[in-house]
């Protein structure tokens, strides 16, 4: 429940942040940065440490980039709490991929108890990103699902869509004069 609290904190803080940014209009195109798996595969040290760096940065394709390195287990032993951590980060940015991971984390019960009603509300915030394939996950995890469980899930999401409305009403009337 505790995880669920704080995951819920995040998603509410990635929603705000959305909403803060929601007119930015600007054409600047967001620094790139080389944080691959295949460059730490070549260059396991130096391209860790970089991968490192631009996720402690917040660069969501690191964070995502090192939850798969961790998650996959190709070039280190497998560690799903170093996953989470880092799919947690970029989910709470919008990474529709590193959403879909963890929701699939949460479903199979990979480093934390498997818990269908958070599978179910990340993988629909995976797909409202823009991940096709969260959004079949997520149509086969309600199936599976019970009523009240289904019920929960669909109030958190709701939920969730008031206070981003909210939120970006209030910034809409804070620029209006």
């Amino acid at each position: 429940m505790i995880r669920f609290g704080r995951f819920m904190l995040a998603l509410g803080l990635c929603l705000s942040t959305f909403a803060a940014h929601a007119d930015d209009t600007s054409l600047l195109i967001p620094a790139t940065h080389p944080c691959t798996l295949e460059r730490i595969a070549n260059e396991p040290k130096s391209g860790y440490e970089e991968c490192l760096t631009f996720a402690q940065l917040g660069y969501a394709d690191a964070q995502f980039t090192l939850g798969e390195y961790w998650y996959q287990g190709l070039y280190s032993p497998r560690d799903y709490q170093q996953a989470l951590k880092w799919f947690e980060q970029a989910s709470v940015q919008g990474h529709a991929i590193a959403q879909l991971r963890l929701g699939t984390m949460f479903y199979r019960g990979e480093g934390v108890p498997a818990n269908t009603i958070q599978a179910y509300i990340v993988l629909k915030m995976s797909a409202i990103n823009g991940s096709d394939e969260a959004l079949d996950s997520a149509d086969q995890v309600a199936l599976q699902m019970q009523r009240n469980e289904l019920d929960i899930g669909n109030q958190v999401l709701a939920q969730i869509f008031r206070s981003y409305l909210l939120e970006l009403s209030n910034e809409t009337q804070t620029l209006t004069p």
